[in-house]
């Protein structure tokens, strides 16, 4: 395991990205400023302005790490790193192209064919396409093995049937990476006989319905496959592969800052109203959340050193994910009580306007991108094997 290896070192990438992280910072001060967007918690979820990603994408800041023949930058991957984390930390909305920049692009350029990367990922990279991830199932939860979604050959091409659920932006995405069996279940053998394809989720067949939070926002979909008719050329890699490129997606899933920043507006805000006065109790809040917020951002930048170097650190993501969003559950109960008990915080509305903007989803973050309990006995016995 990478954080058990006596020889791992962090990456250094401060130097090599310090003038983008700042570009990225004025950038995103002027938006501010401008009216372009208002800060928010859980904004690679809920904040699902395409405008905002055109605007990104216009820039070259999605994707900048890809080959320019494919819309990106050419740049490194601390590059991508280093936009991503600003974003974050600022609540910029980046939900409308964030799933499709972080994980389908990824798979693509992995396991996609030459045809597909040219045809998805530019219009990815600008900002105007977006996806979905069509993995979970009702009463399958994080057993991915265990899904029922199939798809069977006629003619040249395929047919789909299914259900997916907590399909995040489905109902705004043009398509869905969708996991289904295509091969009967072996109890034996059950990570074979999956498969991925890229589904156009306008096609017929397909419906999408709301899954609406507690505060009646909406971002989680169920999405019904009834006769779905796929081409051939929708197949990402070949058939039977999906078990191997599922584990390869969720190191892109589970280990990126979004896992640990999705409350960053709360922790920045409380941060510095404690800075900008004398010392008082806010100050013990202030050191837990910074000591944890430090440590989560160095294993996430040791995973994206794996991952630059052609890594699939699975098991590493699985603890960064696990650690990282009971931090940002906690983070929220450390600032309200230190609301109740520094009057530097007590009186600040916009600081209240986010814990109350946080509280009704916090209790998605240990479910989505697989429940904690999951990825738990997954590193128990990554651990246990060794």
């Amino acid at each position: 395991m990478l954080f058990l290896d006596p020889g791992f070192a962090l990456p250094s990438v401060g130097s090599a990205t310090a003038d983008l992280r700042r570009e990225v910072r004025a950038f995103i001060a002027e938006e501010v400023r401008s009216g372009g967007f208002a800060p928010r918690v859980n904004s690679w979820t809920e904040g699902l302005d395409g405008t905002f990603s055109q605007r990104l994408g216009a820039r070259g800041w999605i994707g900048y790490h890809w080959p320019q023949a494919y819309g990106g930058q050419g740049g490194s991957a601390f590059d991508t790193l280093t936009i991503n984390e600003e974003l974050l930390a600022a609540g910029a909305p980046v939900g409308a192209h964030w799933i499709a920049a972080r994980q389908s692009a990824p798979l693509l350029l992995r396991f996609g064919n030459e045809a597909q990367r040219r045809e998805f990922l530019p219009r990815i990279a600008s900002g105007t396409t977006y996806f979905a991830i069509g993995m979970s199932e009702p009463d399958v939860g994080s057993d991915l093995a265990s899904v029922r979604t199939r798809a069977e050959r006629a003619g040249a091409g395929w047919v789909l049937d299914g259900r997916k659920v907590w399909t995040s932006g489905a109902h705004i995405a043009h398509y869905a990476i969708v996991l289904c069996r295509t091969a009967p279940l072996d109890p034996k053998a059950r990570h074979t006989g999956l498969s991925q394809f890229i589904v156009d989720l306008k096609a017929p067949g397909v419906t999408i319905r709301p899954i609406r939070m507690l505060d009646g926002s909406h971002h989680f979909n169920e999405v019904v496959f009834d006769r779905v008719e796929l081409p051939a050329a929708r197949l990402v890699g070949e058939a039977g592969e999906g078990w191997k490129q599922v584990t390869s997606e969720l190191a892109y899933e589970r280990s990126g800052p979004e896992r640990f920043l999705s409350t960053m507006p709360v922790v920045e805000r409380c941060l510095r109203l404690v800075l900008e006065a004398a010392p008082s109790a806010g100050d013990v809040a202030a050191g837990r959340l910074l000591a944890r917020l430090l440590t989560l951002r160095n294993m996430s930048l040791g995973i994206w050193g794996a991952l630059e170097s052609g890594g699939s650190p699975v098991i590493e993501a699985a603890m960064v994910k696990d650690l990282g969003t009971n931090f940002e559950r906690d983070s929220l109960e450390i600032v309200r009580e230190a609301l109740v008990a520094d009057e530097r915080l007590a009186g600040d509305a916009a600081l209240a306007a986010l814990l109350a903007g946080a509280f009704p989803l916090a209790p998605t973050y240990n479910l989505r991108g697989g429940t904690n309990e999951v990825l738990r006995n997954m590193i128990a016995k990554h651990l246990q094997a060794r």
